[in-house]
């Protein structure tokens, strides 16, 4: 059943995706970023209220740097499906397992097996191949930001790890993420312009709202149930999820060497997280 939780989580995260897609015609990234955080604020506060969870938190400093890492991740996420084909975007955002190991090493000083850094050669590799020849010049903006999702959403995986640690509940880290993302991206909306909202738009941004609130429940039900090995490999069936609704709604075709790409980023992914898993077990 942990397993399920993390293919509806995928799925779930893969809607998103089209929804921030479909939105970008109209809204600017603050503007997205902005409603995905206040809607995701009320669904928090509903579950915790339901819950009985309180949502002060004793550990405000791990929840600030969780929050502005992951915060600045999705305003980069969101940037990039603007621009990118839905596979490449979600796959540039799923190059965060890569980075944990660089951040890991470099920055906390663990030592970790040489088929890490194996592993993580192959991700560089793809990431290299995803990048050129396969994008054109207009899209290489959201490639960055793609790539600097993934490289922040490093630093706000290592922060969630810490939380967990400490034993913070996940619907209190969720609320505080999403409280810190509205804050963030209010002024971004501000300036941009915020855009009249018709039924058409209002659904579109519920989407945004309601696809992300219960991707992240059901992803963190997912890990707190399951193994987390397990679960962080199935995460990566929303690139699947979002290839097909990338063919599907847009007829997107990528070329051979840009499948190629994606394919050994996936399997970096995987291969990081087994290696880290047989090294903590």
């Amino acid at each position: 059943m942990p397993s399920l939780w993390m293919i509806v989580a995928s799925l779930l995260f893969a809607c998103m995706g089209v929804c921030v897609k479909l939105g970008a015609d109209t809204f600017s990234t603050g503007e997205l970023v902005l409603y995905r955080g206040l809607i995701g604020v009320v669904m928090m506060a509903a579950v915790a209220r339901l819950r009985g969870t309180t949502l002060a938190t004793p550990h405000w400093r791990l929840q600030l740097s969780r929050g502005l890492s992951g915060s600045f991740a999705l305003m980069c996420y969101f940037f990039a499906l603007g621009i990118l084909p839905l596979a490449t975007a979600v796959t540039l955002s799923y190059t965060s397992p890569i980075f944990v190991a660089l951040l890991l090493v470099f920055w906390f000083g663990e030592r970790v097996r040489r088929r890490v850094f194996a592993c993580v050669l192959i991700g560089l590799v793809g990431i290299a191949l995803l990048l050129r020849p396969t994008l054109q010049p207009d899209q290489w903006p959201g490639a960055l930001a793609g790539l600097g999702g993934g490289l922040l959403a490093s630093l706000a995986y290592v922060s969630v790890r810490e939380l967990g640690r400490a034993g913070e509940p996940e619907v209190r880290t969720v609320f505080w993420f999403s409280t810190i993302t509205a804050t963030l991206a209010l002024p971004w909306a501000l300036i941009a312009g915020l855009h009249a909202i018709d039924l058409h738009d209002t659904l579109i941004l519920l989407g945004v709202g309601v696809f992300g609130g219960a991707a992240q429940l059901a992803m963190t039900r997912s890990y707190r149930y399951g193994r987390t090995v397990v679960s962080a490999n199935l995460s990566y069936s929303t690139v699947v999820f979002s290839s097909l609704f990338g063919v599907a709604l847009w007829g997107e075709v990528l070329p051979l060497a840009a499948w190629g790409a994606i394919a050994l980023i996936v399997a970096s992914g995987i291969l990081v997280s087994l290696a880290t898993a047989r090294r903590s077990s």
